[in-house]
């Protein structure tokens, strides 16, 4: 039986009860051709907040604004040759497995170290890898992987490797015009609503290209189109600053650098913050350095000369034995992790914190109040 549709000259504006009627009208039939939840109010949604996990770096967490990367969305990091993006892509997926979950790492690049994998907390025997022949492999990849709703993260590096199979199969010198941007836009298209609905978090790293007569503005630009810029919900710029020279038998060699990750664009919590991180080489980001760093900047770790203390007890003598204490010590560094996440609005507060926080202010109202004492019995002094 054919689906009686209807004429032009019945769909009218519809005003008082007539509306509502006809809305919920509309919203029944909405449900019954399309399932339901296709269509809803914002408020009856069980959650409103976003989902998200932790990127492996506290700084990087901070910057981000809601703690780390967003649930169910596209994540693009890009930036320099040797800048740390492969590395901050470990660290999300270390963290995944840390917390239980499944990733997986579509290596079209062909240059993932196991060993650099392993000693950035990557168990790299869970790690589901694929190095696919051609760009359309590696992304039909991660998208069957998505729609399995099994994996948590998938990182793609980088999507300047995902060559299309028509320039494989062509000559070298053959022209190719758009033909990446158009692969990368049609998988854009494919995979923006599966990785909602599975709550998975898909990272692209990609690399720098730079325009051609370009006399104003920046002339760097990201290969594969503008698809990538317009559905990635976070784009990190990651730029390695200056070196870090070691200490002792190593202070004349290179033991890492300083990174700078700028969120050029985000769509969970304000943009444009920026993360400076010590990458190590070898180690990955220094998580106790950046701690440190950022706990000491905000008075939760005392800083007295060259000393650094916490809870009234020093922890050590300059900011390398302070890493080496809080290395030694996890659960004081777990600490310390929680009452930073606390200050920055990333966790809820615990009833330990709230606790904790009552009695500081019942200290500062007693304190208070033999002030005002004192006070009184020493006018009554005078005045005799």
């Amino acid at each position: 039986m054919a689906k009686k549709t209807k004429k032009t000259e019945e769909i009218t504006k519809k005003f008082g009860d007539e509306r509502r009627k006809a809305l919920d009208d509309a919203l029944k039939n909405i449900e019954k051709d399309f399932g339901k939840g296709a269509v809803m109010r914002l408020g009856e949604r069980a959650e409103q907040k976003v989902q998200v996990m932790s990127s492996g770096s506290l700084a990087l967490d901070i910057a981000l604004g809601a703690g780390g990367y967003p649930k169910g969305r596209i994540i693009e990091i890009y930036g320099p040759e040797s800048s740390g993006k492969t590395t901050v892509a470990l660290h999300a997926v270390a963290q995944t497995q840390k917390e239980g979950g499944i990733a997986a790492f579509i290596d079209a690049e062909h240059a993932l170290d196991p060993a650099y994998a392993a000693a950035l907390g990557v168990n790299i025997d869970e790690l589901l890898l694929s190095q696919p022949d051609s760009g359309e492999q590696g992304l039909e990849i991660a998208g069957k992987l998505i729609d399995s709703g099994a994996v948590d993260l998938v990182v793609v590096d980088s999507v300047a490797a995902l060559v299309p199979r028509a320039e494989i199969d062509g000559d070298i010198g053959d022209s190719h015009v758009g033909l990446q941007a158009r692969m990368m836009s049609q998988a854009m298209r494919k995979l923006s609503a599966s990785i909602n609905k599975t709550k998975t978090i898909a990272i692209f790293i990609n690399q720098l290209r730079e325009k051609v007569g370009i006399m104003f503005g920046n002339p760097e630009t990201t290969p594969g189109g503008r698809a990538l810029k317009f559905y990635a919900s976070v784009r990190l710029d990651v730029r390695g600053n200056t070196q870090i020279k070691g200490t002792g038998d190593k202070k004349d060699q290179n033991v890492g650098k300083e990174t700078k990750i700028k969120v050029v664009k985000n769509k969970v919590a304000p943009p444009f913050k920026e993360a400076f991180v010590e990458i190590m080489y070898g180690e990955g980001i220094s998580q106790t350095g950046e701690l440190v760093k950022i706990a000491s900047d905000i008075g939760i770790i005392q800083k007295a000369g060259a000393w650094f203390s916490y809870n009234g007890e020093k922890i050590g003598q300059g900011s390398e034995n302070a890493k080496k204490y809080l290395a030694d010590h996890p659960e004081i560094f777990a600490e310390i992790d929680h009452k930073v996440r606390v200050h920055y609005g990333l966790v809820e507060l615990d009833e330990d914190d709230v606790v904790e926080d009552t009695q500081v202010e019942d200290t500062q109202v007693e304190d208070t109040s033999d002030e005002l004492i004192l006070d009184l019995d020493s006018t009554i002094e005078i005045e005799e």
